[in-house]
């Protein structure tokens, strides 16, 4: 039963939830079978270790959260209005997730960032890869917009980095306050950050 072509879903599930709710540290083999309800053989016939599952869940997040990013971030829309729209979709996916689970989950890569990036070396160069990435993602639109007119940035991988951190900055006070309103000043603080035309409407 363990073994069947679902088990590793179901345990990538359960340990991807218990990380939400408790963290990484506090994550153990018997809790994640217990709520994947499969037998404890099965982890390590799936996994070599809670690490490797780690790495597994981040990877299965991000392909999950890089298709949307691209979605967003390359439609057929100006520049400046897909970049708000990947906030939007930001702030409602943290509000859906208060809303099943009653709080504010934050983003999973900045959660084990912050617990895991000094402990962790693969999950650390992981993270950072998925970061870089986002940054790149990002770049790509405020270059269109500066090409436009629209912003004014010199360094344009410097001004992404800027706007990636401010995202997952609110979202950590998001979590921090329990409140997704500390999402709301995102757009207008990222319009400052980037040098936007004040008249521009978006």
């Amino acid at each position: 039963m363990g073994r069947t072509s679902d088990a590793r879903e179901k345990i990538l599930a359960a340990a991807r939830s218990l990380i939400e709710l408790h963290g990484y540290s506090a994550l153990g083999v018997a809790a994640i079978c217990q709520t994947a309800g499969v037998p404890k053989g099965s982890f390590y016939y799936f996994f070599e270790s809670k690490e490797a599952l780690a790495l597994a869940v981040i990877d299965e997040h991000w392909a999950v959260q890089r298709a949307g990013w691209a979605r967003v971030l390359g439609a057929d829309e100006e520049p400046l209005r897909r970049l708000r729209r990947l906030f939007e979709e930001t702030e409602t996916e943290q509000l859906a997730g208060q809303q099943t689970c009653g709080t504010v989950s934050g983003c999973l890569f900045g959660n084990l960032s912050l617990e895991l990036s000094n402990q962790a070396e693969a999950i650390r160069e992981r993270l950072q890869q998925i970061f870089d990435t986002q940054v790149e993602m990002v770049a790509t639109v405020i270059a269109e917009a500066r090409d436009r007119g629209e912003v004014t940035v010199v360094d344009l991988r410097e001004a992404a980095r800027s706007v990636v951190a401010q995202l997952e900055g609110q979202v950590l006070f998001a979590k921090l306050y329990n409140n997704t309103q500390r999402l709301s000043p995102l757009w207008d603080n990222c319009l400052a950050l980037l040098g936007a035309r004040a008249s521009q409407p978006i």
